[in-house]
């Protein structure tokens, strides 16, 4: 009886450093003329500091590793557009603010990928820039005069390896995330509200609820971030100039890594794979990105806490399930998982607010207070928002910001406000996220 021909050819890389890597590359399978066209585009042109187009094939191969991705269905489109429509409806009785979406669609994990992956390069671009100029500031001049000619070389494979993990750490999060905007910001395209009916009919099974409350609470949540980010335009900016606030704190601490380096067996593949996956680049903190994450973790605990509370209000006496499930989603956000460890580790940058609750309690008491035009109005202009502060005393802002948001001259109580100096930049213990 003939032998089958071996399905897994010699691996010429076994027992050397780069044995975890293109194993990770070729995903266990030492295929040469994979790992070749896997160098190929490691090493291929490419507009920016990291390679995209990498990033992007690195989160679909992990979606498809992940499980079935299926295509959604008519039945669950419609659902989605009855959801859209009901949702719009019962905010309209709580806020004001308009509806900010046209357009309800349900995508696949895939697809999110696809219309997600822009609005990531904007929030990844500026921070892996600032890792790359660092590690090339940090080589020494008579070192720069040696390897001179590779320098481009090793900036298209670190980008390459950064793509790499980015591209993993998006695409894991392809098989968790519930919408378009569950991470805080819209990351899909404009007043397009956006499902993942795959991922909440998992989540509705894990928690063993009744699928369609949890697609219209999902839904209710996802039409809220759209009608604030549409009225509050400035929040977006805001969001993303945190982001790049803390890029440009970034410092790359060259002996330690030289110092982990040294502590990794080089025969041991899974310790080298484990170093390139468990933040060996990982910026250490700084005061300037310190005062910046904090900036951007108040940001979304405002953004998320606004969000609980008019979902709150619009499900008030409508949908019993919805106490449940909010409790479910707090719990959900605050755990956090897997990609967000990965976005944690490699930049240093965590995307889940830490003081939901009390920016929820805040924006309760302000609509019990003064109503919900005063809750709202806030979001008017970044200098009236509240600070870490406030969330200490809400009823303190309630006091003293309450009545002059409220104020139906709003435009006159909003001048006598930034001429009063709250909203100096000079000021160095001002913590407002503007």
């Amino acid at each position: 009886m003939a032998e089958e021909p071996d399905q897994d050819p010699q691996n010429p890389f076994k027992g050397t450093p780069l044995e975890g890597l293109f194993g990770q590359l070729g995903q266990g399978q030492f295929d040469l003329n994979q790992l070749m066209w896997q160098m190929q585009r490691m090493f291929e042109p490419h507009e920016g500091t990291v390679n995209y187009e990498l990033a992007t094939d690195v989160a679909r191969h992990t979606v498809a590793a992940a499980g079935p991705d299926p295509s959604p269905h008519a039945g669950q489109t419609a659902a989605i557009d009855d959801a859209a429509r009901l949702a719009d409806m019962w905010l309209d009785k709580v806020t004001d603010l308009p509806s900010g979406t046209t357009t309800a669609v349900a995508w696949s994990r895939a697809a999110w990928i696809e219309h997600t992956m822009p609005t990531w390069q904007g929030m990844i671009e500026p921070i892996a820039e600032r890792v790359v100029a660092t590690l090339g500031d940090a080589v020494p001049p008579e070192a720069k005069a040696m390897v001179g000619p590779f320098i481009g070389m090793l900036n298209q494979a670190g980008g390459a390896m950064f793509g790499q993990q980015v591209g993993s750490a998006i695409g894991t999060l392809a098989t968790e995330v519930l919408s378009s905007t569950e991470v805080g910001l819209p990351l899909g395209p404009a007043r397009t509200a956006a499902l993942l009916p795959h991922n909440i009919t998992e989540l509705a099974t894990a928690l063993e609820a009744a699928p369609s409350d949890v697609l219209l609470y999902v839904m209710l949540r996802e039409a809220a971030h759209h009608r604030l980010y549409a009225h509050a335009t400035w929040l977006r900016p805001a969001v993303l100039g945190a982001i790049e606030e803390f890029a440009r704190g970034i410092r790359i601490d060259v002996g330690a890594i030289e110092e982990q380096m040294r502590s990794i067996d080089p025969t041991d593949p899974e310790a080298m794979q484990a170093a390139l996956s468990g933040g060996l680049f990982e910026p250490a903190p700084t005061p300037e990105q310190e005062r910046a994450k904090e900036r951007l973790e108040l940001l979304l605990a405002l953004v998320e806490g606004w969000v609980d509370e008019i979902v709150a209000q619009a499900t008030a006496g409508v949908m019993p399930a919805a106490v449940a499930l909010s409790e479910a989603f707090r719990r959900r956000r605050a755990g956090g998982g897997p990609a967000e460890d990965t976005f944690a580790s490699l930049v240093g940058l965590e995307l889940r607010p830490r003081r939901l609750r009390d920016a929820a309690n805040l924006w309760s008491a302000l609509r019990d207070r003064h109503g919900a035009q005063a809750r709202d109005s806030v979001w008017s202009h970044p200098d009236l928002l509240p600070t870490s502060s406030d969330l200490d005393d809400p009823l303190g802002f309630v006091e003293v910001h309450g009545a002059r948001v409220g104020d139906t001259d709003f435009d006159a109580a909003l001048e006598e406000l930034l001429s009063s100096g709250d909203g100096d930049p000079s000021d160095e213990n001002d913590d407002r996220p503007a």
